[in-house]
């Protein structure tokens, strides 16, 4: 792919027509600066873009987003819709880490309050919230009961005590897909599920105790909760090796499952099935299952994020400053059945959403009743050490991209590169010197995810906004960080 291929729409879209490519049959719409773009011609995002734009069903455009890389199958950073019923559902199109996503909590607690106090609530979040490959929770399961996640979704954690009713209201679909179904799920799955309900994990996953730093629209952000100068958390991570099993399973079913069906594919990596076949139903209920698991786990981890935030400051401030209230929390990982505007017509569609977010306008359905005006939430993290933004979804993102957005802010170096040009040690000291307190659980694992190893996601940010498919609400600076 050169650059010469692709056709400039503005300053933020470029287009790869129809035409680039016989088997083509719908064109590629990305979101990029040129700066953007010319990194992405680096590696073979594009060309897995084309490749998607093959698949049987796909309507309207491939998008890709700024903060795009080379997946699996599909790039991550991509977003694609397909015919309902007609279309195909792929696992490579949704991701390993079935509702990676990010939940976001804001107090009313300034951090100058917060401040002396920061080393031991990162410490406490450490200890209640575990982090790391394959680490267990302080929940075991049993199968019923996990089949119960996987059916209930955060719902589980509003009956056990663990969410508030205003939590699931303020969760993507309430945090709970409803067509999931345990018995889609290979006893591997669940095996590797039992025991990481409430856990982190590695890689990019992490909580981050941010202050918000600016705001960037006062009426969003009023609608939000967001104020200048307070405390905000993220959670950042999915299903674990539910998620991943249940993606690796299908993905090896579905190797036989396209011969069956006769779909012709550019690349292995690209299995699929007929939304309406058996199999295609099948791992629809499947996804579905670990996406719950995933809305659930985010939910137990905010639980215990609250408990830490209490024996932090309980008595040192009021509760109504401390207190972290749910502001939004979504997938970013996903398929999801929902009605678009393709060609002029108004259609239902499976939207796979890999390494990006939905990002619904004002008045679009699903969204909270006290956003219903301004917009649903958009919530970016940046890299380790860098900013992360809250913007808002857009009418004209409804009409572009599927009210899609991007996800973060993108890496442009592998992990094994990232482990051989810097220390952990000396990341952890630079991040420290610049008043970021660290909690990891290995250096190795820390230098993998220096800040140098992404896109700047302020770049980022710029590119969507600048197209239109968001807006700017607030930028967080992290103070403290909780990783794997």
């Amino acid at each position: 792919m050169r650059l010469k291929d692709l056709v400039r729409i503005s300053d933020y879209e470029w287009e790869i027509p129809r035409d680039y490519r016989g088997d083509m049959r719908v064109p590629v719409r990305i979101f990029a600066t040129r700066a953007l773009l010319e990194a992405v011609l680096e590696d073979k995002s594009l060309e897995q873009a084309v490749n998607v734009a093959t698949l049987p069903g796909v309507v309207g455009r491939v998008l890709v987003m700024p903060d795009v890389h080379q997946g699996y199958g599909f790039p991550i950073g991509g977003v694609a819709a397909t015919k309902y019923p007609e279309g195909i559902i792929s696992p490579g199109g949704i991701g390993y880490d079935i509702n990676c996503g990010v939940r976001l909590l804001a107090t009313r607690l300034p951090y100058e309050k917060a401040e002396p106090h920061l080393d031991t609530l990162a410490t406490l979040i450490d200890q209640y919230c575990p982090s790391g490959v394959g680490r267990s929770g302080h929940l075991r399961l049993s199968e019923k009961e996990l089949d119960r996640v996987a059916r209930e979704g955060a719902r589980w954690a509003l009956s056990k005590g663990y969410a508030t009713r205003e939590d699931l209201e303020r969760t993507e679909e309430g945090g709970q897909l409803p067509y999931a179904d345990p018995a889609k799920v290979s006893k591997r799955a669940k095996e590797r599920g039992r025991t990481q309900l409430g856990t982190v994990g590695a890689g990019n996953h992490f909580i981050e105790v941010d202050v918000i730093e600016q705001i960037f629209d006062e009426e969003v952000a009023r609608a939000f909760g967001l104020e200048e100068g307070m405390l905000a958390v993220q959670i950042h991570c999915g299903s674990r090796g539910y998620g991943h099993q249940i993606c690796s399973d299908y993905v090896r079913d579905f190797q036989k499952v396209v011969h069956k069906y006769g779909i012709r594919l550019p690349d292995r990596e690209l299995v699929c099935a007929p939304l309406s076949s058996p199999e295609g139903q099948d791992y629809l209920a499947a996804m579905q299952a670990a996406a719950n698991f995933a809305f659930c786990n985010r939910q137990v981890l905010a639980h215990f994020v609250r408990r830490a935030f209490e024996e932090t400051f309980a008595g040192k401030a009021p509760q109504r400053e401390w207190w972290p209230r749910q502001v939004y929390d979504l997938a970013h990982n996903i398929g999801k059945i929902e009605v678009h505007h393709v060609d002029g017509k108004r259609r239902k569609v499976c939207v796979h959403r890999k390494g990006a977010t939905r990002a619904f306008g004002p008045h679009a359905p699903g969204i909270p009743a006290e956003y219903r005006e301004v917009g649903q939430p958009v919530l970016v993290p940046g890299s380790m050490g860098t900013a992360s933004w809250v913007l808002v979804g857009t009418e004209e993102s409804m009409v572009k991209s599927f009210g899609s957005s991007c996800h973060g802010a993108g890496r442009v170096m592998s992990r094994a590169k990232a482990k051989k040009t810097v220390r952990g040690e000396k990341l952890l000291r630079q991040l420290e010197g610049a008043g970021i307190r660290v909690r990891a659980g290995s250096m190795r694992g820390l230098a993998e995810e220096a800040p140098f190893a992404y896109k700047d996601v302020d770049l980022v940010v710029e590119t969507v906004v600048g197209a239109g498919i968001a807006r700017k609400v607030a930028r967080l600076r992290p103070v403290a960080v909780i990783k794997g």
